[in-house]
């Protein structure tokens, strides 16, 4: 069996089985690896140690047939990266695609690199139904490029979606602030807004985070029940379970009285915010999101929405019965405090 030598390094001999053998080894191993292996090898040692060993290999690119010259390391390492891509490496088939549609990783695009759109489709499509996340960021880009025959709107924001699925950073930012610029079409869009955003903060995305401290800043103010919340007992939780509930969110939330006693707590539980709208209720209020920061406020969410199952709104009565039930608990709490 021959031996195969990077060039400029003959103390570093690799003995590969076959020609595709050591170039699928050097794709799994990490791309990058493999990239800087292909492109310092030379391509008639590697034709001709598979050769040895009775693997036909692949044919020669009509430029690498004519030239007798040593191979350049770009021209090896683009037919390298198209064998690992075409064996089903989906790492080189993203490298690939990002190298025929002429961008890098984060879809920026490169100075002076020739463009083909429509094999760079193939190869990233291929990488992203392999769960490339960078692929499908990429798609989206190529897909909102004037110069692509392909260009679709609708396609860009769909790869742009399988890529945020896939926990890509800067496709959640972008699916957020879509989303957030859609909100008007449909009030509910400012939900998933803050459920992308949210995620892209997760990951220390820094526009992310600022935009959620912009769209949904902490609340701040109306700590009416903060302190009541503090002289909650077990008995009066008996007592009245769904005002003290009421009360346990009004504190950790910053709702007021109003929010806290018309809130419909199990409609307005999002996962990563509560949605507070009781304008039908209540004609001066406006709908706001809060989002849910903290695993207390989690898991008081959690036991509401538990709590309030299977109970109508019959069972509290109206805006006037619950305001009237809690100034009367609550005048019962000052004269118990001033009593001790």
């Amino acid at each position: 069996m021959g031996r195969l030598y990077l060039r400029g390094s003959a103390s570093l001999p690799l003995s590969p089985p076959t020609a595709l053998h050591w170039l699928e080894r050097a794709a799994r191993q990490g791309l990058d690896e493999a990239r800087l292996l292909i492109g310092r090898a030379n391509l008639q040692d590697l034709r001709s140690i598979a050769a040895s060993d009775g693997v036909t290999p692949p044919p020669a690119t009509p430029a690498l047939a004519q030239s007798a010259e040593p191979v350049r390391p770009a021209a090896v390492e683009d037919e390298g990266l198209a064998l690992a891509a075409a064996a089903g490496e989906s790492a080189a088939q993203l490298a690939l695609g990002l190298l025929l549609a002429g961008m890098d990783r984060e879809g920026r695009r490169v100075p002076g690199a020739a463009v083909q759109f429509k094999r760079a489709i193939r190869w990233l499509t291929q990488a992203g139904q392999q769960g490339q996340a960078d692929a499908w960021f990429a798609l989206a880009r190529i897909y909102m490029n004037g110069g692509c025959s392909q260009r679709s709107a609708a396609a860009a924001q769909s790869c742009l979606e399988r890529a945020a699925h896939l926990g890509h950073a800067q496709a959640q930012l972008e699916c957020g602030m879509h989303a957030w610029r859609q909100r008007r079409e449909d009030e509910q869009h400012d939900v998933r807004a803050l459920y992308w955003l949210q995620r892209a903060a997760a990951q220390g995305c820094a526009p992310a985070h600022a935009a959620l401290e912009r769209l949904a800043p902490p609340p701040a103010g109306m700590a009416w029940a903060a302190q009541l919340a503090q002289h909650l007992s077990g008995e009066q939780a008996a007592r009245q379970p769904l005002l003290v509930a009421r009360i346990e969110l009004a504190a950790l939330f910053h709702l007021s009285r109003a929010e806290a006693l018309l809130l419909d707590v199990c409609a307005a539980d999002q996962g990563h915010c509560l949605v507070v709208d009781i304008r039908a209720l209540y004609k001066r209020s406006r709908r706001r999101l809060v989002l849910v920061r903290t695993g207390r406020q989690r898991q008081a969410l959690d036991r509401a929405v538990r709590l309030f199952e299977g109970h109508g709104a019959a069972v509290e009565g109206n805006y006037r019965q619950r305001l009237y039930r809690l100034k009367t608990w609550l005048a019962r709490c000052d004269s118990a405090l001033l009593a001790a």
